[in-house]
């Protein structure tokens, strides 16, 4: 039996984790979870593509309440985010101006919370999430402590002792990408756009931090077509 729930968005980080994790264990199953943002469908559609790629079994739950209540600029409706050149994302103030905008309360929380619910259901001993030391400078739910308390809390709330881990929480993009291209992964199955139009915007945080690490990685021209700009 496979060891790994993988939350699955079908960015960057989390395609990579997944194809970790099925080095690290197996896969039993992948999760995306549509709590209205603005990238639900085409998160839920690149997802099922990709578990069927890797023939994974794919989970798609529901928390829309979270975009009822929630004024951020991800969910439908409420905003769009903000845009970034590459030099915005080494400034501070660029970044913690787009982080406000885009946060989502207990976000990753909510979601470690749901895979935990579902692995020690299935008796699984870890759910993966795609974090990144990148943007847990910015992000603290994508940092080491995010991950240590979590685990902390979990040996309370769960019987089996569910543990969350990630495969990419020192790295920055670069490193996610690169250990993408060494298992080569085919970036027209990710969508890692805070939009969710036919095309990627090119120009949310998301998008710009995709397109820098692919450009100093000088694969680029291997994200031809996914943008609008």
């Amino acid at each position: 039996m496979s060891h790994n729930l993988v939350l699955l968005s079908s960015g960057l980080d989390s395609a990579v984790n997944l194809l970790m994790a099925m080095e690290e264990g197996g896969v039993e199953a992948a999760v995306t979870v549509d709590y209205g943002q603005m990238a639900a469908r085409r998160e839920v559609e690149k997802a099922a593509e990709l578990c069927r790629r890797y023939q994974v079994r794919h989970i798609v739950l529901e928390a829309l309440w979270l975009g009822e209540v929630c004024g951020a600029a991800l969910i439908a409706g409420k905003g769009v985010p903000p845009s970034m050149e590459a030099g915005d994302l080494d400034d501070s103030t660029a970044t913690q101006a787009s982080m406000r905008e885009v946060w989502v309360p207990n976000r990753n929380g909510l979601l470690a919370n749901m895979g935990a619910c579902l692995a020690e259901a299935m008796e699984l001993p870890w759910v993966v999430m795609g974090l990144n030391a990148e943007e847990g400078a910015t992000f603290p739910d994508n940092s080491p402590g995010f991950v240590r308390e979590v685990n902390r809390l979990f040996a309370y709330s769960t019987l089996s002792g569910v543990k969350l881990r990630s495969f990419t929480m020192d790295w920055d993009k670069v490193d996610i990408m690169r250990a993408a291209i060494q298992r080569d992964l085919d970036f027209h199955l990710l969508w890692p756009c805070y939009n969710g139009e036919t095309l990627m915007c090119g120009t949310c945080e998301s998008c710009a931090r995709f397109k820098r690490a692919a450009q100093n990685l000088g694969v680029i021209d291997r994200l031809q077509g996914l943008f609008k700009s």
